[in-house]
């Protein structure tokens, strides 16, 4: 087998290693046009993908020394090469594209990169086409029948790829969506809580952010915050809704809460990792907490976060029984309890987010 076959056929099962080793589409994309402009030995790539909202092409992923600057531009359907062989569903070898009356200029006026010649591929999946899959300036000699062959074959399994990782984003974007509308109805049993949840996420997330945690922490961080409340569902309205200081008998039942999210959400086994967070949010520092009282780093990090976001929109929120706190003030009270109540690098971490204006109220 020839020197440059073994290549392309390397490059293809590297490239379906990453396929079925990732749901991440920006992951799956870069790898995409990294085996492209290898397998046709080019300059640069980019994958334009269709806007189902509007049908227009944008490049989603650019590679090559200009290439980044092309992810701005957008294609009306049909403007283009790119636009050409999204509407028609036929791959293109253009050896002279500069004298190609269907040329887009602007992609090389903004990017200060001139095209030469160009391979442009159909990225589908049976009759539905999803974008399209370009290699631009062969480095040496020409693009050939061979090239083009061998990049839709590319391009059908980045097609596979995309689409099973899109139809992945909505079922965790539904997810995501039935935990929020979860949260919420706990939201509507009291009228002075009206955006807590949302504001809890969005705390905790720039405070999770600010104390480098991965995507993977991130993602937990997030699901603990939209339903570190859920258990009080299960705490009566009475107690929930009394408009003033609770007594210990009613201090006792509200405090239960935590402890009756952690029931709710044993039954689901995808969201075990999200437990902790939620379960530990009214822990204390100095282990003065519940429901288990932990103290420092026995508290899982995620509750750690979680609990100064939410004192925080507690003491910035006004309730019956007393007015809110400037955020000045409430900052005073979190760094004035940290080391007892707060871990101290979660309210440092969430004070410089709030001064570098990474949140807004």
């Amino acid at each position: 087998m020839p020197d440059k076959k073994l290549d392309q056929l390397n490059a293809l099962i590297e490239l379906t290693a990453v396929i079925n080793s990732t749901l991440d589409t920006q992951e799956i994309r870069k790898r995409a046009i990294e085996a492209a402009t290898k397998l046709a030995g080019a300059e640069a790539g980019s994958l334009l993908v269709i806007d189902s909202d509007t049908g227009e092409l944008f490049f989603e992923v650019a590679l090559g020394d200009k290439g980044e600057r092309l992810k701005e531009i957008r294609l009306k359907k049909g403007e283009g090469i790119a636009g050409w062989v999204a509407e028609k569903g036929e791959p293109l070898i253009i050896h002279d594209v500069q004298s190609d009356p269907r040329f887009f200029k602007d992609a090389d006026n903004k990017s200060k990169f001139f095209t030469r010649n160009m391979i442009c591929v159909p990225v589908k999946t049976k009759d539905k086409i999803l974008g399209v899959l370009q290699t631009i300036n062969k480095k040496a000699g020409a693009f050939n029948d061979e090239d083009a062959e061998i990049l839709s074959a590319l391009a059908n399994q980045v097609a596979v790829a995309i689409e099973n990782a899109n139809l992945y984003k909505e079922l965790k974007d539904a997810f995501y969506g039935t935990a929020q509308a979860l949260a919420e109805t706990i939201e509507k049993r009291d009228p002075y809580t009206g955006g807590h949840t949302k504001r809890v996420m969005n705390y905790s997330l720039a405070i999770g952010r600010m104390l480098g945690l991965n995507r993977a922490e991130i993602e937990n961080l997030k699901l603990s915050a939209i339903l570190h409340d859920i258990g009080k569902i299960g705490v009566r309205d009475s107690v929930l809704l009394k408009d003033s200081r609770l007594d210990p008998a009613e201090l006792e039942a509200m405090n239960m809460h935590p402890r009756y999210g952690s029931d709710i959400l044993s039954h689901v086994k995808q969201l075990k990792d999200v437990i902790p967070g939620m379960r530990g949010h009214h822990e204390k520092y100095d282990g003065t907490g519940y429901p288990d009282g932990l103290k420092g780093s026995e508290i899982p990090l995620p509750a750690r976060i979680i609990a100064v976001a939410d004192t925080f929109d507690a003491m910035t929120t006004d309730r019956p029984y007393r007015k809110a706190l400037s955020a000045e003030s409430a900052f005073e009270e979190l760094r004035k309890y940290a080391g007892r109540q707060f871990d101290p690098a979660a309210v440092e971490a969430f004070f410089t987010a709030w001064k570098e204006m990474e949140i807004i109220l």
